[in-house]
């Protein structure tokens, strides 16, 4: 009795090379052919598969082409934070300008050595308190260094001056006027030292250059201003009986 298996197996055969059924031939060809080409797909896959695998496409560094396909493949992820927030090292911050360098303050007051200034000195006239009418009463011009340190003035005769006025400020006597002086007297004055000069007036009027007849001065009120160049003083009453 004939095998079976045998039998489909010799059918088979028979039916690729002759096809035979209800169908027209070419329909059974173009299913062998399609049934052909799936077969030859599969296997043509299997051995680029089989390559790659060989090669270490897989995520080996070896393989462009693997790294390009998986890059392809997998979704774009969240950018790197270096990316997005720029490095610190990129960033320029500002210079300050550089500061010229300053000079060193003046010093706060005056120094031992300097000139007298005005504001460094004081300047008095002292006086009796009344005189009688042509007598002839010594009066004094003092100067004094009412600073806390040692300063230098300069204290020539030419100087210094006396004036007597009236109580509407008429300037009726000068002690230059008729009798000028001069001396060269540069000294340094200690604090709150005092230098007094003393002069005598005849109780006569006078001018600037002893210009007019002078004529003794009438009983009344009056003051006595001194002077040092520029520094002027108070006044001082004087009463002329």
């Amino acid at each position: 009795m004939p095998d079976p298996a045998a039998s489909r197996r010799r059918t088979t055969v028979l039916d690729v090379l002759h096809p035979v059924g209800p169908l027209s031939a070419a329909v059974y060809w173009r299913r062998r052919l399609m049934v052909l080409a799936l077969l030859l797909a599969v296997v043509g896959g299997g051995g680029w598969l089989g390559i790659a695998l060989l090669t270490g496409g897989s995520g080996g560094s070896g393989d462009p082409g693997g790294s390009a396909s998986a890059s392809t493949s997998t979704a774009p992820g969240t950018p790197a934070l270096e990316r997005v927030v720029p490095s610190l090292a990129s960033v320029q911050t500002p210079t300050a300008p550089a500061t010229p360098t300053a000079e060193p303050p003046p010093p706060a007051g005056p120094q031992p050595g300097d000139p007298c200034g005005d504001d460094m000195i004081g300047i008095e006239v002292r006086a009796p308190g009344g005189v009688s009418q042509g007598s002839a009463p010594t009066l004094e011009l003092v100067v004094a260094n009412i600073s806390s340190v040692p300063c230098v003035r300069t204290l020539d005769l030419e100087l210094q001056e006396i004036v007597l006025l009236d109580g509407q400020g008429t300037r009726l006597w000068g002690s230059n006027d008729c009798q000028p002086e001069s001396s060269d007297d540069v000294r340094t004055l200690a604090p709150g030292e005092q230098v007094v000069f003393p002069l005598v007036w005849s109780g006569l009027s006078s001018e600037p250059a002893c210009a007019e007849e002078r004529t003794a001065v009438q009983p009344g009120q009056y003051v006595l201003r001194g002077r040092l160049d520029t520094k002027v003083s108070g006044d001082t009453p004087l009463t002329v009986q």
